[in-house]
């Protein structure tokens, strides 16, 4: 239950930070409001013994300002913020942290990249691909720190529906996976 929903000038931030961006385009003076923020990498899982994708639900402000539920049902994902590690070391760190599974680096494949929120960020998020079986599943997941994170599983069955049931907040980048996944990987 979310109380106290409140908005506050971003004094100090440590993930994004908003410019105005000015240019000329076309001999024209133009200015637009940006966000700059960090990649990020996100990761379609399989579970090969339950034929579902184990996805994450939590919530997210900003789509709370939108349609006060702020729930959504994502892939597995995180922030490009560690320097030292590979895009696929951080991929296989957010699925154990986030999903409980612990997937060998060498199973992560990568799909495709992609930029996400471009009327405003235009970050670049990287898409992966992992199987994963309950030998692999060492806890709960959740997620680190204060992160609420649900893990859940959903039916492959069942995608199609689910990416057209616009009751369920969801990204871009989920719809397109699944997608991915139908063309590639199924039969």
């Amino acid at each position: 239950m979310i109380d106290k929903f409140t908005l506050h000038p971003l004094e100090n931030p440590v993930y994004v930070r908003a410019n105005l961006a000015t240019y000329e385009q076309d001999g024209v003076a133009k200015d637009w409001e940006v966000v700059e923020a960090y990649d990020s990498v996100a990761i379609l899982l399989w579970h090969r013994e339950h034929d579902a994708f184990v996805l994450v639900k939590q919530f997210r402000p900003a789509v709370y300002l939108n349609n006060q539920d702020g729930i959504t049902v994502e892939l597995c994902a995180g922030l490009v913020d560690k320097e030292a590690l590979s895009f696929e070391e951080i991929a296989r760190e957010e699925i154990l942290e986030e999903c409980g599974y612990d997937v060998p680096l060498a199973t992560i494949e990568r799909v495709t990249a992609f930029h996400t929120s471009v009327g405003f960020a235009g970050s670049r998020q990287t898409l992966y691909y992992a199987e994963v079986d309950e030998a692999m599943h060492v806890h709960q997941g959740g997620g680190i720190d204060q992160e609420q994170i649900e893990v859940i599983e959903l039916p492959t069955a069942e995608a199609e529906t689910f990416i057209y049931d616009e009751s369920i907040a969801k990204t871009p980048g989920l719809m397109f996976a699944f997608l991915w996944w139908e063309k590639h990987r199924q039969g």
